[in-house]
């Protein structure tokens, strides 16, 4: 499923009202550690602000803080979702005891974790839960036959991506309505410029691909000499596939992934494929509309039809199998798995524990079960309205800042307003609880378990289609450390884990926690007004608001920052896709600069004092640059270069910082040094 939505950084944590100290990383947490959002151990004063002020926020936090072995980049965010992952297991391991008392939701998330728990069940079973759709694959007569097979997959899987991806959507023209979409999908590698790019390196990952779909097929109980044969029958297949998906700039277009179908229009745009006999596997009655997010790769697709053997397309699947399944399986295909994805393409040097792998399963599976225990726990109601009291600060400050703008003219700045007031606000968790009681769990049955997860919520989502919208949902668990805002729902999240020390932190003073959780909610707002989300108007629906004149004046600004950060590097001569991670960095400097006026005006009568040899000003600074502080390998960062929108840490900090005028002055820094561009980039 195609969903345009926008998240300052991907990793789940948590955070309560109690909080402890504790040096085992190996064990459950019953309370957390706490950790303020201003750290001045965390900083290295040896280093001039004005040179580089990521390092001076940040030097000693990085010496102190080595990447640990099972993870492939270590930073704030992601040492408090370790945290968060012991205070999680803690509640798991509490609901899995079989004492009575347990709550239905405690006994759902707590057996789901013990059968997680079970690794000696799943070496027993070594392969066997894939010989029923193995034998499936191997009994297809016909396209009829794979499209049916394929249906299922996608009527029964979260996510599933074999082949291509299905799933239901607001119309982009309608955001009331929930539509079907089909997208362009079936590669195994991260990205399609794994398979076009010509260097070295790249080359040889496709070498190393190639022999990890060998060794998982042998897993499946191929020959040696037949699976070598068939991971290059993959390769090829795959090759095709990517050449023909639109690559991760354009899909940041999205008039590129707006094409309404019929589906008789679908069906002659692919002749060879059964689209009925696929769509009755979904267990859909009636599809009316749906959009095709790439008609081209859908071409390509129907010309692989034509070209290849049934037989080539039941490897392919039978791969697809394998890796879709891999994670739920005996050890040998979870290190195979791990072996390519993890140490080879990420770096990590170890698998994480079981324990974390299993909370992360929970989370991911019944993740508002785990989040309705989760949140009595930890989130507050003082919490929540102090958040909600600064969002609303913030959205004051964006009025202020498009009612001034000079570039803008009068009739887009009240279009404008209208979508800035429209704007919902989830904060901490959903209205309602997710009913998650029809899911049989059972404690000897951790593969039967996330088939019939997957089930529901798959299920879930398809029944969405031809239904009215329901604004209430959440695309994020509560326990997780993120934010994100969402185009189509014209709305911004945050759950609980995220208004959480050290990112909120009601024991110190408004400077660090604007600059962090302030900046964070200013960072969401500005993306319904970055280059994808000024796209879409008020209702959420893809539209132009804009003057021909206001869009061009936006554009040349926002080109300043992608030339801006294009000039960055990320390691070696690889230098950041300005164009790939421009809403990002608009966002981050829109955040930043909304939150530091929010801040002003909350404090202008206020009498404020400096402390740990900081102004007020400068600790707003250091507050927002502390939420980066981190490192990264140097797999990981070639990786993410091709993948992630977002710069590197230093970068999200050094950029947004060189273009604050308020930074320098707060700083006392001066013309020509690293932190006062010459050229400074400003769109709100």
């Amino acid at each position: 499923m195609t969903k345009l939505t926008f998240i300052i950084i991907v990793v789940p944590f948590a955070a309560g009202v109690a909080w402890c100290q504790t040096a085992n990383p190996d064990t459950p947490l019953t309370s957390l550690p706490y950790s303020p959002s201003l750290d001045v151990s965390s900083m290295d004063r040896t280093v001039d602000p004005c040179t580089d002020f990521y390092r001076y926020s940040c030097g000693s936090w990085i010496k102190n803080n080595p990447i640990p072995p099972d993870q492939a980049r270590w930073n704030v965010y992601s040492k408090l979702a370790n945290e968060n992952q012991r205070f999680l297991w803690g509640i798991l391991e509490q609901a899995a005891k079989t004492a009575a008392g347990r709550s239905a939701v405690e006994t759902q998330i707590g057996d789901y974790f013990s059968a997680c728990m079970d690794e000696g069940a799943r070496e027993k079973a070594g392969a066997s839960p894939l010989r029923a759709d193995l034998d499936k694959i191997s009994a297809l007569k016909s396209l009829g036959d794979l499209a049916s097979f394929l249906g299922k997959a996608h009527g029964t899987t979260a996510g599933s991506q074999m082949l291509f991806g299905f799933g239901s959507n607001q119309d982009y023209a309608d955001s009331s309505r929930v539509i079907a979409f089909v997208t362009a999908g079936g590669l195994g590698l991260p990205d399609r410029d794994y398979y076009v790019k010509t260097d070295a390196k790249s080359e040889e990952i496709r070498q190393r691909y190639v022999e990890h779909v060998q060794k998982m097929l042998e897993l499946t109980s191929e020959p040696a000499p037949q699976a070598r044969t068939d991971a290059q029958t993959v390769m090829n297949i795959e090759t095709a596939l990517a050449k023909a998906s639109l690559t991760r700039v354009e899909q940041r277009d999205p008039h590129k992934l707006f094409h309404s179908f019929t589906l008789v229009k679908l069906q002659a745009l692919t002749p060879a494929f059964p689209w009925k006999q696929y769509f009755a596997a979904t267990q859909l009655a009636r599809v009316p509309s749906l959009n095709v997010t790439e008609p081209a790769f859908f071409a390509e697709l129907q010309a692989q039809f034509k070209a290849r053997s049934l037989d080539d397309w039941k490897i392919y699947l039978r791969w697809h199998l394998a890796h879709q399944k891999a994670p739920l399986l005996s050890s040998n295909f979870v290190t195979a798995n791990f072996d390519f994805y993890n140490r080879y393409l990420r770096g990590v040097k170890e698998m994480q524990p079981l324990w974390k792998r299993c909370v992360l399963r929970v989370d991911g599976d019944l993740g508002e079960a785990l989040g309705q225990v989760f949140v009595q726990k930890t989130f507050g109601s003082e919490t929540k309205a102090r958040t909600v009291k600064m969002t609303k600060e913030i959205e004051a400050a964006m009025q202020l800042e498009i009612e001034q703008l000079p570039w803008m003219g009068s009739a887009t700045k009240q279009r404008a307003l209208e979508k800035l007031h429209a704007i919902a606000n989830k904060i901490g968790y959903p209205d309602r609880w997710r009913d998650y009681s029809s899911i049989k769990i059972s404690r000897d049955d951790y593969f039967g378990n996330v088939e019939r997860a997957q089930t529901f919520e798959t299920r879930r989502e398809l029944a969405k289609i031809g239904k009215p919208l329901d604004r209430s949902e959440w695309q994020m668990t509560p326990p997780t450390v993120n934010a994100y805002y969402d185009p189509q729902m014209n709305d911004i999240n945050f759950p609980a884990g995220v208004l959480q020390p050290p990112l909120y932190d009601p024991k110190l003073d408004d400077a660090p926690n604007y600059g962090n959780t302030g900046a964070t909610i200013g960072h969401e707002l500005t993306h319904g007004f970055d280059d994808e989300g000024r796209q879409f108007d008020a209702k959420g629906n893809l539209k132009d608001w804009w003057t021909m004149q206001d869009a061009l004046e936006f554009g040349k600004r926002a080109a300043c920052v992608s030339d801006e950060y294009s000039q960055f590097t990320v390691i070696d001569d690889i230098k950041i896709n300005g164009k790939l991670t421009l809403g990002e960095d608009a966002a981050d400097l829109g955040g930043t600069l909304l939150a530091y006026i929010a801040w002003k005006e909350a404090t202008k009568n206020q009498a404020l004092q400096s402390a740990d040899g900081l102004t007020p000003d400068q600790r707003f600074f250091v507050g927002m640059a502390q939420w980066a502080c981190g490192d990264e390998r140097t797999e990981s960062k070639r990786a993410n270069a091709i993948t992630n929108p977002h710069s590197p840490e230093e970068y999200r900090i050094n950029g947004v910082v060189s273009n604050m005028p308020e930074f320098g002055k707060a700083f006392a820094c001066r013309a020509g040094q690293p932190m006062v561009r010459t050229q400074q980039c400003k769109i709100w």
